[in-house]
């Protein structure tokens, strides 16, 4: 019987997942992955940074999932003159009633896109941090907390750095993928041309899914099982960048339990409920190239981070599987 229960479970949350993903690639053509990278995100309860070119469609991504769950959306543009009280919001004087209110930032909503977070200065990124990690606000000592689900899409680009501010490592540890767009292939771009040439789609995306349901299904994400060995696997491979040569920075604790996350809403998109090695071979590069830091001799050979996972997950032995 519970053998059954959980089979239907997992038929129910692999039928939602897809509804999803099939609602937000009506926006964005072509980049499935891209968007089931995003909701295994939303569902390991973790955060996003989308590093990609103007004009890949970064803010459609996200409103699209927003719209698709039921769920608030809220947009920062990141500016060098954007203050920390442009996020979280501030205390003011009520001359109404002679007392102090406190007027929610954006940061209060499900979905928050920090629209190139990297032009703001240190201390506004800094006000994303206490969200990020606790899903809370605390503004002149008092603190609120934040909805549920939530999640915090940043966005940055590759190519223009004058006038921005790298995110140090300690805030970079927070975002559980870094993830591209890329430009589409041809057929897509023809699609795009067609569906979006006469105005955009996005006005025309209804919810697939309750924000409830979306709480459901992060708990069946909790509930996924990983057995010793791959729990096992993941403390060697963890290990394994902290030793490599290339690195003068590897794998955090947090970096570990969020791969772990990861891999749990990986499968279960997959419709499984406990995870296999597969799983956290698959989401290597998402959840560590942000993570890692070269060495300077490394940096003057032209490796990469990429070169660096490469070996680890070369190196490091996969875990015989021979079931549950």
């Amino acid at each position: 019987m519970a053998t059954h229960e959980t089979d239907t479970q997992t038929s129910t949350f692999a039928q939602q997942a897809r509804a999803i993903v099939d609602n937000v690639e009506r926006v964005i053509q072509g980049k499935r992955e891209v968007i089931e990278l995003m909701l295994v995100t939303l569902l390991a309860e973790g955060h996003l940074l989308l590093e990609d070119v103007p004009g890949v469609g970064k803010t459609s991504l996200a409103k699209a999932l927003a719209r698709s769950i039921d769920i608030s959306f809220g947009r920062i543009q990141f500016t060098p003159d954007l203050l920390p009280s442009d996020v979280v919001g501030l205390t003011v004087w009520n001359r109404t009633d002679s007392s102090f209110e406190f007027r929610p930032g954006p940061i209060f909503n499900g979905i928050v896109l920090g629209d190139e977070i990297n032009r703001a200065s240190p201390k506004t990124q800094s006000a994303l941090l206490e969200a990020m990690a606790e899903e809370q606000a605390t503004v002149d000592g008092t603190t609120y907390h934040l909805s549920s689900p939530f999640m915090v899409i940043a966005t940055q680009n590759p190519i223009e750095y004058e006038g921005t501010y790298p995110l140090p490592e300690s805030q970079l540890d927070r975002f559980l993928m870094r993830i591209s767009i890329g430009y589409p292939t041809s057929a897509g771009e023809l699609e795009i041309l067609s569906t979006h040439g006469r105005g955009s789609t996005l006005d025309a995306i209804e919810p697939v899914v309750s924000s409830a349901e979306v709480l459901d299904m992060i708990a069946a994400v909790r509930n996924a099982h990983v057995s010793k060995e791959v729990a096992a696997y993941l403390v060697d491979l963890a290990d394994a960048t902290r030793r490599h040569p290339s690195l003068a920075l590897g794998m955090s604790p947090r970096a570990t339990l969020a791969w772990q996350r990861a891999a749990r809403a990986y499968a279960a998109l997959a419709g499984r409920s406990f995870v296999m090695p597969d799983d956290v071979k698959a989401l290597a590069h998402h959840v560590l190239g942000h993570r890692l830091l070269l060495t300077p001799e490394a940096e003057l050979q032209g490796r990469s981070t990429a070169d660096a996972v490469d070996d680890v997950l070369r190196t490091v032995p996969t875990p015989a599987w021979s079931g549950r």
